[in-house]
């Protein structure tokens, strides 16, 4: 008897273990879900557009169709965000809906190239565009072999990576801070764009180009199967550019009010980026021809589609302010980039975390440090994503797994359906705007993009569901363990 009591005594003692701390409110989720949406690709993708789709109308269609798209799958994914408010979020709703395989796979992907993947190539967007004020910063390799190897750009990245990782183990409120300030930095930069290009600054020549005839605005291109595909193809680089925005439920058990707070964060979030992405590109639009001539002498010979180096904010700026344009242009691209790779650190680590709660990945993934965040899961994370900035190959990989990207969340949003059926008493706080139809329309739309996909650009699509599936094995191994 008095042996227990020593032993429960001592137990009482002991300082509880580490929990998530929920202290996201939400405007922090709201900054999450843009913040984590906005990197590089808004300031370069709409040349890509501009290339395959051929016209105004169609460049503003591509952004259109994207963003509805990606607000239809985040106010379905608020309904699963509110039943389900826990660590890990998308993986979570996998694994309720399909088991622990398919779950896994999400994961693995996630860890293996999406998340790590997207921020070694913010981090170099960051380190590439410092270079047009610090010259010095160079993505000329100093030493590698085939493509592998170091370079003051590459080196800058992965300090960038390391500094945010460092900053998010100290805690999610440093983290949150981060994200708040860089989030409202970034959202500010894309509506002054937006302002200038449209109402204080405009190009009477561009507008006439682009705007002045019913011809100059569609193109001559005829709506026929070519073009569809062409325009699916095209949708890549704007979907991709609004992607992440399901981050924010990786860290719903760190949000004060989920049931409430997680679809306004989706809904909002999604809605207001979208918003000032068609507004830049009609600022865009305001400021340069759609299409021109490759060679030609001047920024504004070259539009849209044949920006130097696909940088297509940094002529439009230039034709506003010169050559400080330029510079105007990088800062905004940083400012992006911190802000962009800083959501994505900190929100990805949730998902390790819970994997190793489901014996799914190595146990000290599942243990948070002093200040209550998975350390572990953020260190592992961090060190895959320097890597991958050394390989110089993560761009190439996340064009892989593009198809099984869209896959995804095509099964999740399809997952509002199948938990319907399955759990049809269990507490839903905020249910599917628009069900069944909205859900529909997105399932068919991203499915017709798979397809397209995988006849416009196969050598892409199935080696990213090969590293899908090359997960298969290692589930086989923890499964197996657990």
């Amino acid at each position: 008897m008095e042996r227990n009591s020593i032993v429960d005594a001592a137990l009482a003692s002991q300082s509880p273990a580490p929990a998530l701390k929920r202290s996201l409110g939400l405007f922090d989720s709201g900054t999450i879900v843009a913040g984590s949406m906005i990197g590089s690709g808004i300031f370069i993708v709409s040349a890509d557009i501009a290339r395959m789709a051929g016209s105004p109308a169609a460049l503003l269609a591509v952004w259109i169709v994207a963003g509805l798209m990606t607000i239809a799958g985040a106010l379905a994914y608020g309904e699963l965000a509110a039943m389900m408010p826990e660590a890990g979020g998308q993986y979570v709703y996998l694994r309720e809906a399909y088991g622990g395989l398919v779950a896994f796979l999400f994961g693995w992907t996630l860890l293996l190239i999406v998340q790590t993947g997207t921020v070694a190539a913010v981090a170099v967007a960051f380190a590439r565009f410092s270079g047009v004020l610090f010259p010095a910063i160079r993505s000329e390799l100093w030493f590698g072999v085939g493509g592998i190897g170091l370079s003051g750009e590459r080196i800058l990245a992965i300090a960038v990576i390391m500094v945010l990782t460092w900053s998010n183990l100290r805690g999610l409120d440093l983290g949150k801070l981060i994200q708040n300030l860089f989030t409202s930095a970034k959202l500010l930069s894309l509506l002054m764009i937006s302002l200038v290009g449209c109402l204080l600054a405009r190009n009477s020549a561009a507008i006439t180009m682009n705007f002045g005839s019913a011809k100059a605005f569609f193109g001559v291109h005829p709506f026929d199967i070519s073009f569809a595909a062409t325009f699916g193809a095209a949708m890549v680089g704007a979907l991709f550019s609004a992607d992440a925005w399901a981050s924010v439920t990786f860290t719903a058990a760190e949000i004060r009010n989920p049931r409430r707070d997680l679809p306004l964060a989706l809904g909002l979030g999604t809605g207001i980026v979208i918003l000032l992405y068609i507004l830049c590109n009609v600022s865009y639009l305001s400021e340069l021809p759609a299409t021109g001539d490759a060679a030609g002498a001047t920024v504004f010979a070259r539009g849209i589609a044949h920006a130097s180096g696909d940088r297509v904010a940094s002529a439009a700026m230039q034709m506003v302010w010169g050559s400080a344009g330029a510079s105007i242009t990088a800062i905004l691209v940083m400012i992006s980039g911190f802000g962009c790779a800083n959501g994505l650190i900190l929100t990805g680590a949730r998902v390790i975390y819970a994997m190793a709660h489901d014996r799914l990945f190595f146990r000290g993934a599942g243990r948070l440090n002093a200040a209550s965040v998975p350390a572990f899961a953020l260190i592992i994370q961090g060190v895959w994503a320097s890597i991958l900035t050394l390989s110089g190959t993560y761009s190439e990989l996340l064009d892989y797994v593009i198809f099984a990207q869209l896959m995804f969340y095509v099964i999740t949003v399809a997952a509002v359906f199948v938990l319907r059926i399955k759990q049809p008493d269990r507490a839903r706080p905020y249910r599917a705007f628009g069900y069944p139809w909205l859900p529909i329309a997105y399932i068919v739309a991203a499915g017709a993009m798979m397809f397209d996909l995988l006849i416009v650009k196969p050598a892409y699509t199935w080696p990213g569901l090969l590293i899908v599936l090359a997960g298969v094995p290692v589930y086989a191994m923890f499964s197996r363990r657990s």
